[in-house]
């Protein structure tokens, strides 16, 4: 088994020593291997990590944002000679020039360390089929996860994303017993399950590690009844390094850090001061570890908060709740925030309605409006107003109460909303169209 016991139980005070320690030094390798650092840290006055005299003195570090990254593409913000760099890996760069990972050799060990001890904190083992339904490439979720579950000693089947009836077959004529891939992919593969015709004693899986996109409870609870396995998150970014930055151990009351490699930070969105213990805030990041592309106080634009209590596994790492949203996914309609992730969990489990919706923002009059479109879950229900109408009042009211705002709702017919393999993209944004 993969747990480093003697780092995941330490106490707090030697925890935080060795963070500062990592912290200073890190410091002072990002002034010294990085221009972009250079100029940032020496203009706030930090021109080594002797400046750092204890964890709270971070908050004089300047933040680095996805747009510094962006505007330091591709290798700006690479603090090793290029013949160090093993790896490259990059984010999708749908809105704009792709966010770029560099790994040395270094790098990816301590990579698939911290996923290996994810995959066993959630309950992997040695004897465990794993299939990969993310995309292989650029994305760092697959190989991630693939090398740190190779590192455990589990099969690994690289499958990829699509062919969905390939993949159903290959749970069941290779025995796999735990699935990789986004919630949204795997709630669809739910559907191919109870669809395919076979029992479900023809399938063994029993664990799942979902990571890439936001998992509500309520979507959780509708995997693990599709898929008969039990849903674990985990949690990265490629500017961090990837999947395993943190994760759910088995009794999932948070995602715990690998607060040895990474130093979490909970601030205002908006004066980016720190904020007390427990609040909720915005996730910020500092890796202590990293030699290809080291950062230093990433804004992560998560919405998060941090418990600092030990788990009742043992693991003495800083816990982070799930994500409640994106600062920059949330929508403001009417003057009220609203993020995707309230709405789904207002959804799933509705009788009636299926797991699948689309948010449509248009703007009207000069105000954004917000349209709801929920799948049905029986095509036979479209025969009835009477129902329909009945429906579609419990789920405005429903939303209503969630989010205090008026909302239109759409009742479509059963699997007419699109399905994804990788990442949900759940909001179509139509207000730069001429108004209806």
């Amino acid at each position: 088994m993969f747990f480093q016991k003697d780092i995941e139980t330490m106490k707090r005070e030697e925890l935080e020593d060795l963070q500062l320690k990592k912290l200073r030094k890190m410091v002072d390798y990002c002034y010294n291997n990085i221009p972009f650092y250079h100029q940032k840290l020496g203009a706030a006055g930090i021109t080594s990590g002797d400046k750092i005299k204890t964890l709270s003195d971070i908050r004089y570090i300047p933040v680095t944002t996805k747009d510094d990254i962006r505007d330091n593409y591709p290798f700006g913000m690479l603090a090793v000679p290029m013949k160090k760099v093993v790896r490259i890996h990059a984010s999708s760069g749908t809105t704009g020039k792709p966010t770029v990972g560099c790994y040395t050799k270094a790098d990816l060990e301590l990579w698939s360390d911290i996923v290996a001890r994810v995959a066993v904190s959630a309950g992997a083992r040695e004897d465990d089929i794993f299939q990969i339904a993310f995309g292989y490439g650029l994305f760092t979720g697959a190989l991630g996860l693939h090398y740190g579950l190779e590192k455990i000693g589990c099969t690994v089947i690289p499958a990829s994303t699509g062919n969905t009836v390939k993949q159903m077959m290959m749970f069941r004529d290779f025995g796999v017993t735990g699935l990789v891939a986004t919630p949204s992919y795997a709630l669809y593969l739910g559907e191919c399950v109870r669809d395919s015709g076979y029992p479900m004693d023809a399938y063994k899986l029993r664990l799942g590690l979902f990571g890439s996109e936001g998992c509500t409870p309520e979507m959780r609870d509708q995997i693990e009844r599709s898929l008969c396995l039990k849903a674990t998150d985990n949690y990265g970014l490629t500017e961090l390094t990837g999947p395993g930055v943190s994760g759910e151990c088995e009794l999932r009351c948070g995602l715990h850090f690998a607060e040895d490699h990474f130093l979490p930070e909970i601030v205002d969105k908006d004066t980016l001061e720190p904020l007390p213990a427990g609040s909720t805030g915005e996730l910020v990041v500092t890796t202590l570890d990293r030699e290809g592309m080291p950062v230093l106080r990433y804004r992560t634009k998560d919405i998060t908060r941090l418990n600092y209590e030990p788990c009742a596994c043992g693991r003495t790492h800083v816990r982070m709740e799930k994500p409640m949203g994106r600062t920059d996914d949330m929508l403001i309609i009417k003057g009220v925030n609203v993020f995707p992730s309230q709405i789904e969990s207002a959804l799933v489990g509705m009788e009636g309605i299926g797991p699948h919706y689309q948010l449509v923002v248009r703007r009207k009059n000069y105000m954004d409006t917000l349209e709801v479109k929920v799948e049905l879950v029986s095509a036979d229900m479209l025969e009835s107003y009477g129902i329909l109408e009945g429906l579609r009042h419990d789920v405005h009211d429903k939303l209503k109460s969630v989010l205090g705002l008026e909302t239109k709702v759409t009742l479509v017919e059963p699997k007419s909303l699109e399905r994804f393999q990788g990442k949900a993209r759940r909001v179509l944004d139509l207000r730069n169209q001429p108004e209806e």
